[in-house]
């Protein structure tokens, strides 16, 4: 059971950390281009992990039933 704990905290953390991103790229999007292009592309990297983390869940549940 920590193990499940421990994935939805990871969970929890990556969405912070991608609507923190999304926000500060559409922030940046008419001051600094770069600055914006950077954080969207960290976004992605980040959203990446979260599709490989909800796939290791749905198939941890498909396991249990």
């Amino acid at each position: 059971m920590p193990r499940l704990n421990q994935l939805q905290v990871y969970k929890q953390s990556l969405e912070e950390k991608y609507s923190r991103l999304i926000e500060k790229a559409n922030a940046y999007r008419y001051i600094d281009e770069c600055k914006s292009d950077r954080s969207a592309y960290k976004a992605t990297r980040v959203l990446e992990k979260l599709d490989r983390l909800r796939y290791l869940n749905d198939n941890m549940s498909n396991l249990t039933m």
